[in-house]
């Protein structure tokens, strides 16, 4: 499972890599958000080098930097100039263009490995599983940050960022027998001394709890989770692709300290026949 991570969700495909020279691969990959976007480049098959350059145009500063100003007059004058649910403080397009440079018009039912994204109904305030249609629609869907960016309309349906209803989307893979999960903590601002740090904290406790509540749910379902820790030893922020090979190489150091503990998980469920050698697959990677 991948959750919303920023650009540290990068590390899933280091971990992807060390896990094939291991012989293991998933048979299933679920993600939101940023999440979502490094998961189908896994499903896709990219690797390696290969994938690390693609991410470097996925994930930057510059796609968050494309101003609506007509948002300004929204807000200021919010009858006349038209204010609504669909409003945005930014352009998507320039995400859509790379999203849509990078993988065309491939069909999420037709990737090598199925890959499960994760978006929110904004009408609703549910989580919607997309399993189907174009995959650059469900990748702006799941990384639609309301306020920031537009929703994006998915079968009639407003959607938004996954992260909103289900930031590590363990729930959205019941029959996994494993799984391996990316997945981080949000960061609490250490003062508060504007409003949008107020509001940041507000938000980021409860995306904080509401995944804390979708993994002990898990657990208590008595799936097998094994959670890949990074080990990083600076702090580095959402849109820093500075540290993209980095994070590459910390994802497969992640993979390979629990190697073993992957390893053990998998051999009951090869021994009853669910994973054959030596096609030995983790069962899901969130």
């Amino acid at each position: 499972m991948l959750g919303s991570g920023g650009v540290r969700s990068v590390a899933a495909l280091g971990i992807v890599e060390q896990l094939a020279l291991e012989g293991m691969r998933p048979n299933l990959v679920v993600g939101c958000s940023s999440g979502a976007l490094f998961g189908a480049q896994i499903a896709c098959g990219m690797h390696g080098e290969r994938a690390l350059r693609l991410a470097t145009t996925l994930w930057s500063a510059e796609l968050t930097q494309q101003r609506r100003w007509r948002a300004y007059a929204q807000m200021l004058m919010p009858g006349l100039a038209g204010f609504g649910p669909d409003f945005a403080l930014r352009d998507d397009r320039l995400i859509a263009q790379r999203i849509q440079q990078a993988f065309g018009d491939t069909q999420l039912e037709e990737l090598p490995t199925p890959l499960r994204v994760v978006a929110t109904d904004a009408a609703t305030g549910r989580s919607v599983r997309l399993t189907r249609g174009r995959l650059v629609d469900a990748l702006r869907a799941s990384m639609a940050v309301p306020i920031l960016f537009p929703s994006v309309s998915i079968d009639g349906r407003p959607l938004v960022d996954g992260v909103l209803s289900d930031p590590l989307p363990v729930a959205a893979a019941p029959e996994a027998r494993l799984i391996l999960t990316l997945g981080f903590q949000g960061s609490l601002p250490r003062r508060i001394d504007r409003l949008s740090r107020l509001v940041a904290r507000t938000s980021t406790t409860l995306i904080n709890n509401l995944m804390q509540a979708r993994v002990d749910a898990l657990q208590a379902r008595g799936q097998q989770m094994i959670h890949l820790e990074l080990e990083l030893d600076r702090h580095i922020g959402l849109w820093d692709t500075s540290a993209l090979p980095d994070l590459y190489e910390a994802g497969r150091r992640a993979a390979a300290l629990r190697l073993h503990d992957i390893r053990a998980a998998l051999e009951p469920l090869r021994v009853a026949g669910r994973v054959s050698p030596p096609d030995t697959r983790a069962s899901t990677i969130n």
